[in-house]
């Protein structure tokens, strides 16, 4: 890709500016995972159902996740800086309105523009360190750097939440955006120049709205399914919308000549393997997440506290993981390593589905929390290797948003639908057993699907990803 103008960054500008970039993605990945420790106290006092709690955390990576592509495109074609700092603005203001929300439409509403926000800012800023890293050695050691931060981020978001919720209030686990955005807004100006690219196309919105509206369509429907039956026209009726509207992106997509994402892009069989295994392994661990954090806090009495501070051998687990990844693939490549990491997460996830109430935490919960974690670290840098892999200077870009994208909505239909099913089994067993049982039935059938989720995707690793592209990490 070329740009108008060269980024006027001198070599002692680039680390602060890394610096800065990896910590404005801290914290938007943070995002995804900091409300759901908090989400038991937010519903008491807010008043939220089950199935409307859960649009507390989906409208984040809903619309993250939904406008990613439109939002890289945009960086290339109006600036990137430009784009990065109108994200992080707008993703501090609705920080500060999700922090004194006093209503949940107030706190939904709010989650949607940060998800916004965040991604605007994301690809923007995996550009500009693109650009501010131009040998092959010092990229790769950027990159790896913001790639160890996310997922950082993601694990952290989790103590945070914990943290803040039990010392201080839930609020100020938005609140404490505020400065981290404000810090960005001053000193990225000063950091980096605005670089843009030459070759001049519209931006596909026709193909965002109808990406976006099918994904909203689809998950609002398996959300309302918990609160109603399938049979219901409140659950028909977005289900048959998606269809269309994702019928509908398809044909736009084929016509447009910009289109938002050529459908030659996932032609490649190693791309959309990984991509298609990596909705599969977000959907299981966003809804482990999710009900893992409830499930400590309603069946077992954490406090919100004693919940973040439990999973923080959570994220000494994906360390270990991330560790082996590379050593995995140089030995078994890149098909065995995924196949088995796969394993390892869904006898993780089996482990934790027979968390009972009044198992302690050294036995019930930390086995299987250390086995998934492990998992996963052997399984997210492999993943994102094979996402982009084959991809060249002029679709780098695009094959990172689509990775991102794939990981944002998987997580969110993921949730909903596994939600949902935790949320049926449990009310159908309510009448017959104390809802501390019904509750942890729920539970257990809920991550013995993520589990088989797993399974089937290390199935279709092992079937289809017959020659990747093999590469050490």
């Amino acid at each position: 890709m070329t740009t108008e103008s060269t980024l006027a960054t001198g070599t002692g500008r680039r680390r602060p500016a890394l610096i800065v970039l990896c910590l404005v993605q801290f914290m938007l990945v943070l995002d995804d995972t900091v409300v759901n420790v908090a989400l038991p106290t937010v519903r008491d006092e807010l008043g939220f159902g089950d199935a409307g709690l859960a649009w507390v955390v989906n409208a984040y990576f809903l619309a993250f996740g939904g406008l990613l592509l439109l939002s890289g495109r945009a960086a290339d074609l109006l600036g990137r800086r430009r784009v990065f700092l109108s994200g992080v603005a707008l993703f501090g203001v609705a920080s500060l309105a999700c922090g004194i929300a006093q209503e949940p439409w107030q706190l939904v509403v709010g989650r949607f523009v940060q998800g916004a926000g965040a991604a605007m800012a994301s690809p923007a800023a995996l550009s500009l360190i693109t650009l501010l890293y131009t040998g092959t050695r010092e990229r790769t050691k950027a990159l790896s750097i913001w790639g160890g931060i996310a997922g950082l981020g993601g694990t952290m978001g989790l103590v945070i939440s914990g943290a803040l919720t039990g010392l201080t209030s839930w609020r100020w686990i938005f609140l404490i955006n505020l400065p981290v955005a404000a810090l960005a807004l001053i000193l990225l100006p000063r950091l980096v120049a605005e670089s843009r690219a030459t070759h001049r196309a519209r931006l596909d919105v026709p193909g965002a709205a109808l990406g976006t509206g099918a994904v909203l369509a689809l998950v609002y429907g398996l959300l309302q399914a918990g609160e109603t039956s399938w049979g219901d026209v409140a659950v028909v009726g977005p289900l048959l919308l998606a269809v269309v509207l994702a019928v509908a992106f398809v044909v736009v997509e084929s016509r447009t000549p910009d289109p938002l994402l050529p459908l030659s892009f996932l032609a490649d069989r190693t791309r959309a393997v990984a991509n298609g295994t990596t909705m599969l392994f977000s959907a299981a661990f966003y809804a482990m997440a999710f009900l893992l954090m409830i499930h400590l806090q309603t069946v077992l009495g954490y406090d919100p506290l004693t919940a973040g501070v439990a999973y923080l051998p959570y994220g000494a687990g994906i360390l270990a993981g991330m560790w082996l990844a590379s050593r995995a693939v140089t030995r078994f490549g890149t098909r065995w390593t995924l196949v088995v990491s796969f394993l390892i997460c869904a006898a993780g996830l089996l482990l934790l589905s027979g968390l009972a109430p009044g198992d302690s935490y050294l036995a019930g919960v930390l086995p299987g929390m250390l086995v998934t974690s492990l998992g996963c670290g052997l399984s997210l840098p492999v993943l994102t290797v094979a996402a982009v892999s084959g991809t060249t200077e002029e679709n780098a870009g695009l094959g990172s948003a689509v990775l991102t994208s794939v990981q944002q909505v998987g997580g969110a239909v993921g949730l909903a639908v596994l939600v949902t099913l935790a949320a049926r089994h449990s009310d159908a067993l309510a009448d017959s057993t104390s809802q501390q049982h019904a509750a942890t039935e729920g539970f257990t059938l809920a991550l013995t699907v993520a589990a088989a989720l797993l399974a089937v995707g290390a199935a279709l690793i092992a079937t289809l990803l017959r020659n990747p592209r093999d590469r050490p990490l």
